[in-house]
């Protein structure tokens, strides 16, 4: 793979900035389409990028982004894009500043960093192994997207200009019907994790497609008479689990699996994960914390994990 891969590409001052990586099949079609937008989509094999050809402003490149989007979505080009989102997703150059927007959908195809935020509502169990039980949601069968499996208690992509807390609040209102006061007071930032995920046919479209995530990580310890409940149809149903029960359906392979490395940073940070049960525990932590490898609002976050380099190029 990694000698097939392209880099979309974008000038930053005197720098070409990589910014997303393209599967050969995604390529072939650009050049496919570049042709019905006045060139406006350059490819050069030598150096195997992809570079929008633009005004140069960001609602510039998003247009035209937006336009080849709509264009294979008309041609039903890509099985990815046959649910619009409508979610303004965004693509930087730099730790502050956009290149564009782009589709949720279609982020995947770009091959961009994308954003999310995910919440561990707990409660606390004198009586428990650990001292605590945790909000298991499992999602909706009819999902595109991982359908019936295990997630998060609360969990949501960030688009364009959003707060992670503010998205928080949103999600946890949206999925889990919380308090959007009781959220906001009480639910702690502890950090972030990082990890490129492949997509397989779980994931719904296309497989083998590169998605670099960040996603800002809160707990949320929640009063006994505070119980979680399906709002928007994204969840089917909500259980109070032990870590003994999270731990077993984690081996099965239930979790969602960007979910399960949430959980993972979550027994970890409790205590519940050491190296006395784990030995690999140091390794675990570098790879639920590795450098994305392109620009964006997570290099402002200070991890106090190990890092290790995440590199799908040699």
């Amino acid at each position: 793979m990694p000698n097939t891969l392209y880099k979309w590409v974008v000038r930053d001052g005197s720098q070409a900035v990589p910014i997303g990586y393209l599967l050969p099949v995604v390529v072939r079609r650009l050049m496919e389409t570049s042709a019905s937008f006045a060139g406006r989509i350059q490819i050069d094999h030598h150096s195997r990028t992809m570079t929008v050809v633009s005004g140069g402003s960001a609602a510039d490149v998003g247009e035209c982004i937006a336009e080849i989007v709509q264009c294979w979505r008309k041609q039903r080009v890509f099985s990815i894009l046959e649910t619009s989102t409508r979610e303004p997703w965004p693509v930087y150059k730099n730790a502050d500043d956009l290149v564009c927007t782009i589709e949720r959908s279609a982020a995947g195809l770009f091959g961009v960093n994308r954003y999310g935020v995910h919440l561990t509502g707990y409660v606390r169990c004198p009586n428990a192994k650990y001292g605590l039980k945790i909000w298991v949601p499992t999602r909706s069968a009819s999902k595109s997207t991982f359908p019936g499996m295990l997630d998060n208690t609360v969990a949501g992509g960030l688009v364009t200009g959003e707060d992670p807390l503010e998205c928080v609040i949103r999600e946890a209102d949206e999925e889990a019907s919380l308090p959007q006061s009781f959220v906001r007071s009480s639910a702690k930032a502890v950090g972030t994790i990082t990890y490129v995920y492949i997509t397989d046919r779980r994931a719904g479209g296309e497989s083998g497609l590169i998605y670099p995530e960040c996603q800002w990580i809160y707990d949320l310890e929640m009063p006994a008479e505070i119980i979680p409940r399906p709002n928007d149809g994204e969840v089917e149903s909500f259980d109070l689990c032990t870590v003994e029960e999270i731990q077993e359906q984690l081996s099965k392979g239930r979790f969602k699996p960007n979910c399960a490395l949430v959980m993972v940073d979550f027994f970890i940070r409790h205590g519940i994960l050491t190296t006395a049960e784990e030995p690999n525990l140091e390794e675990i932590c570098q790879h639920i914390h590795r450098e994305l490898p392109f620009p964006g609002p997570h290099e402002k976050e200070k991890v106090t994990s190990q890092r290790s380099e995440c590199s799908i190029f040699p």
